[in-house]
C-alpha cells in the first residue's frame, strides 16, 4: 500500500494572504466628513508562477500474497467460518506466511492444496458485521474484508417473513434418527445432523449399522473405473430457515474424515443441486422437502448432490428467496468439501425456473443447468398468463355463443381447455385461496388476509410473498408488474378471420382487469413504472445475458400442449428462453432443446459433463461464453424423438420441420402472442402507438374505428419496442440487508 504526502503549496498561499492584506488596508479610513484624498489604483501585478513542489513518493511494497474467499463472496459470508485461499506470488521470498483473522492468528489452519499448491484453510471466527484477514509475507500485507451474516439469513432477499410455519415432519433416510428441533429458535433451527447410509445389494437406502464394519449387503458402485462401496455421507441442518441436505459417496469404514483438503474417493468433484417445483401455496412455510438429494442416478455416478427446503418452488414461490438459499447451501458444501469442478442447477417446472433464473442473476453459482417442463420465470411465464387467462375465462363465461375455435384462437393455446385451466391456476396471485396449514382465520398480522374482516393479514400470493423486490402500498398489500393497458386481446384472431371486427371490439371494450384481490374491474390493469423497472433490473423477469450466456443449457423438453383439459407446462415457454437469449446475446448456440428424449436424465448428464469438461479444458484467451459455444460437443444437437426414433433439426416455435407436424408436437402461443406479442413473451407493460388501420386485415365502419378508439384512448401495444422499464438485468442484486448491489430497501421506502 502507498501513501501521498500532503503538501501546502506556499507561494499560493503568499498570493492569498498579500490579496488579504490589501483588503485589509482599503478598509482602513481617517474619521470625520473629509474625505480621503483620491488615489490611484495600482497596477495589477501579475502573480508569480507558481512552483509545484514535488512528491516524494513512498516506495511501492511488491504484493507478495494474495488472499481470496473460496466458499462465498467477501460481502456475503454467512455463519461463522469461511474457506480462504491464500497464494504466495513471490516464490523466492524465504519468509514464513503469517495469516490472522481478527487479530487472531489462524496460520495453523491453513495447508497447502496437493494441485495448486496453494495454501487452504477455514477460519471460524467470522463475527456478523466487519471482519478482517491479513496475510504477511516479509514486509507485505494482504488484507481480506469480510460481512458476516447469520447462517440464519438474511443476506440479500430482505426482511424475512412473518408468519413463517416451522417443519417437523422432514423425511429422512431409513432408520437414520429423526431432526432435533432447537428449543425456542424463531428461525426454525434444527441440530445439524450428519448420518451415514448405503445402498443395498437389493437397491434400497438404508442407514449403516456400524462406522467400523461394512454390511453384509452392501452395495457398489464404479466411478471413474473405480469399484467403491456405496455408502454416503448426508448432512442435513438449517440454513436461511430452509433445511436444507447434501449427499455424497464416502467410505466412512476405511477413509479419513472429508474435507476440502481429502476428497472422498468416491466423488468425482461435480455437484447437483436439485430443485424442485410447484408454486401455488408456497409461502409462510419452512417446507418438509427437498428436490431431492439421496438420488441413485446422480450419486452412483460419483456426484454430490445438495438441496433445501426453500428450493422447492411447492413450498417457497419466490425466486430471489431460492437463489439466495442456493448460494448459502453451496457455501456450506464448499466449506465441508472444498470448491466442486463444477456446479449443474436442474429441476422441472418450477425447478426450471429457478435454474435459469439464479444461473442468470447470479453468475457463478452454477456453470451448467439442466431443466425440463421449463419456464423462463415465475412472472412473465406463468403469472401473465394466468391474470390473461382469468380476463378471458371471465369474458367467454358471459358470452357462450363464442365457438370453441374462436375460443382457442383468441387464447393461442392449442388446446381451449388451457384458458380455463390457467385461470384456475391463477390462484397463486389471490390471496385469499392458498394458505398452508397453520396459518389461520383471525384478526391480525399472522392471519389470514380477508378482505372485510383482517385487512392486514396474510396475503397468500407470489407477490405479497415476493413484496420486498416490489414494495407495498399504504395497507402493506404487494405492488405487480402486471400491465394490460393497449393489449388487443384476439388481434391476430381477428386478422385470420377467425373472429369479426364486431366480437374484437366487444371482447376489447369488456375485458377489464383484476385488483390486487384478483378481483374484475371495469378499466385495464395499470402497472406501476417503478415496479416494473425493478422486476427487470432484478431479474424477476428473465434477461438471458447474465450468466446464462456462459453456461451450457440442456432444455429436457416434454410435450403438454395436446392436453385436452389444458397443462401449464406447454412447449412455447422454451422458445421464449431460446428468444431471450439470442435478443440479449446476439445467438442462443449455448442453448439445446431435446423433444422427448428417450433416457433423457442420462444422457443429458453425460452431455452436460463432456461439455463442460471440454470448456474447463480449453486454455484459449477466449471468454467464457465463446468457449461454451465453441466446446459444445458435436453430439448436442436439437432434435424431438418420436416412437424411439430420433429427428435431428433445429427445434422451432412454429414451422414445417418434422417436430412440429401433425401427430409430432406442434406448439400452441399464449393469450399476448395472440395479440401480436413477441415470441420472448417478456413485456411486461407495453409502449403505445396511435391506432392505424393498416394493422388490420379487414376495414372498420366508422362506427366501429369510433368505439376502437373509445376503447384504446391513449392508444394500443406497439410490439416492436422494449417494454416500459425493460432493461438488462444487474448481477448480484441485494433487497437487503447487504448494502452491497442494493436495488431497493422495503424498510425505508
Amino acid at each position: 500500500m502507498s501513501t501521498k504526502k500532503s503538501s501546502f503549496n506556499t507561494s499560493r498561499a503568499c498570493a492569498w494572504l498579500l490579496g488579504l492584506s490589501v483588503l485589509l488596508a482599503a478598509g482602513c479610513g481617517g474619521g470625520g466628513d473629509t474625505p480621503p484624498p483620491a488615489v490611484t489604483p495600482p497596477t495589477p501585478v501579475a502573480p508569480a508562477p507558481e512552483t509545484p513542489v514535488p512528491e516524494v513518493p513512498t516506495p511501492e511494497i511488491p504484493a507478495t500474497v494474495r488472499v481470496a474467499v473460496l466458499s462465498s463472496q467477501a460481502h456475503m459470508v454467512s455463519g461463522p467460518d469461511a474457506l480462504l485461499e491464500v497464494e504466495v506470488l513471490d516464490a523466492a521470498n524465504t519468509a514464513t506466511v503469517s495469516i490472522t483473522s481478527n487479530g487472531t492468528d489462524v496460520t495453523a489452519a491453513f495447508t497447502p492444496d496437493a494441485s495448486t499448491g496453494k495454501l487452504v484453510g477455514k477460519i471460524t471466527n467470522v463475527q456478523v458485521g466487519a471482519n478482517e484477514v491479513r496475510v504477511r509475507l516479509g514486509d507485505y500485507t494482504a488484507r481480506l474484508a469480510l460481512t458476516g451474516y447469520p447462517v440464519a439469513g438474511p443476506i440479500i432477499s430482505g426482511p424475512q417473513e412473518k408468519p413463517f410455519i416451522c417443519t417437523t415432519n422432514f423425511a429422512m433416510p431409513t432408520g437414520t434418527p429423526a431432526l432435533t428441533l432447537i428449543p425456542g429458535d424463531p428461525n426454525c433451527g434444527v441440530v445439524t445432523q450428519v448420518d451415514y447410509v448405503y445402498r443395498t445389494t437389493g437397491g434400497a437406502f438404508t442407514a449403516m449399522p456400524s462406522l467400523t464394519a461394512y454390511p453384509a449387503n452392501m452395495g457398489t458402485t464404479t466411478v471413474a473405473g473405480v469399484t467403491v462401496p456405496y455408502i454416503l455421507r448426508v448432512e442435513t441442518g438449517t440454513i436461511n430457515r430452509a433445511i436444507y441436505q447434501t449427499a455424497l459417496l464416502h467410505d466412512v469404514v476405511n477413509e479419513p474424515a472429508p474435507g476440502p483438503g481429502s476428497r472422498p474417493a468416491g466423488w468425482n468433484g461435480k455437484l447437483i443441486y436439485t430443485l424442485g417445483g410447484g408454486c401455488q401455496g408456497g409461502w409462510f412455510m419452512q417446507g418438509a422437502s427437498t428436490g431431492g438429494v439421496v438420488n441413485h442416478t446422480y450419486l452412483a455416478k460419483g456426484y454430490a448432490v445438495a438441496s433445501s427446503t426453500l428450493n422447492v418452488m411447492g413450498n417457497n414461490c419466490n425466486d430471489l428467496l431460492s437463489s439466495e438459499t442456493i448460494i448459502m447451501v453451496k457455501e456450506r458444501f464448499i466449506k465441508n468439501y472444498g470448491v466442486p469442478v463444477y456446479t449443474v442447477g436442474t429441476g422441472g417446472s418450477g425447478g426450471a425456473y429457478q435454474s435459469n433464473q439464479t444461473g442468470d442473476n447470479f453468475p457463478g453459482t452454477f456453470d451448467g443447468i439442466i431443466i425440463s417442463q421449463v419456464f423462463a420465470d415465475v412472472n412473465s411465464s406463468t403469472l401473465f398468463k394466468q391474470f390473461d387467462s382469468r380476463l378471458l375465462n371471465n369474458y367467454l363465461a358471459a358470452n357462450v355463443s363464442l365457438s370453441t375455435e374462436k375460443r382457442q384462437a383468441i387464447g393461442g393455446y392449442l388446446q381451449v381447455g388451457n384458458i380455463s385451466n390457467m385461470s384456475g391456476q391463477a390462484g397463486r396471485i389471490d390471496p385469499t385461496v392458498s394458505f398452508p396449514a397453520g396459518v389461520n382465520a383471525g384478526v391480525g398480522p399472522n392471519f389470514r388476509y380477508n378482505a372485510t374482516t383482517n385487512r392486514g393479514g396474510a396475503r397468500a400470493s407470489v407477490y405479497d410473498h415476493t413484496r420486498n423486490v416490489y414494495g407495498v402500498n399504504a395497507e402493506g398489500h404487494a405492488a405487480r408488474p402486471i400491465d394490460n393497458v393497449g393489449i388487443q386481446y384476439g388481434l391476430q384472431a381477428l386478422n385470420a378471420g377467425k373472429i369479426s371486427v364486431a366480437e374484437f371490439l366487444d371482447l376489447n371494450q369488456k375485458i377489464g382487469g383484476l385488483d390486487l384481490d384478483l378481483k374484475p374491474t371495469a378499466a385495464r390493469t395499470v402497472g406501476d413504472a417503478a415496479v416494473l423497472a425493478r422486476a427487470y433490473q432484478s431479474g424477476r423477469i428473465l434477461w438471458g445475458g447474465g450468466g446464462l450466456a456462459s453456461m451450457p443449457i440442456i432444455d429436457n423438453r416434454d410435450y403438454n400442449d395436446g392436453t385436452v383439459g389444458g397443462d401449464i407446462h406447454t412447449k412455447i415457454h422454451s422458445f421464449s428462453v431460446r428468444e431471450r437469449l439470442r435478443n440479449a446475446n446476439g445467438h442462443a448456440d449455448n442453448h439445446v432443446i431435446w423433444v422427448l428424449r428417450p433416457d433423457a436424465t442420462n444422457e443429458s448428464l453425460a452431455a452436460m459433463d463432456a461439455w463442460l469438461m471440454a470448456v474447463r479444458a480449453d486454455t484459449s484467451s477466449s471468454t467464457l461464453a465463446q468457449k461454451v459455444v465453441a466446446n459444445r460437443p458435436v453430439a448436442v444437437k436439437d432434435a424431438c424423438w418420436k416412437s424411439g426414433i430420433k429427428y435431428e433439426e433445429e427445434q422451432t416455435a412454429a414451422g414445417t420441420g418434422t417436430c412440429n407436424s401433425a401427430g409430432f408436437y406442434p406448439a400452441g402461443t399464449t393469450p399476448r402472442m395472440a395479440a401480436g406479442g413477441p415470441l420472448a413473451d417478456d413485456i411486461a407493460k407495453c409502449q403505445l402507438k396511435p391506432l392505424d388501420p393498416a394493422d388490420y386485415a379487414f376495414a372498420f365502419n366508422p362506427l366501429q374505428w369510433l368505439l376502437l378508439q373509445n376503447v384504446f384512448p391513449d392508444g394500443v401495444c406497439d410490439w416492436s419496442k422494449p417494454g416500459v422499464g425493460q432493461q438488462a438485468s444487474r448481477p448480484w442484486q441485494s433487497f437487503g440487508p447487504s448494502p452491497v448491489n442494493l436495488l431497493f430497501d422495503i424498510t425505508k421506502p
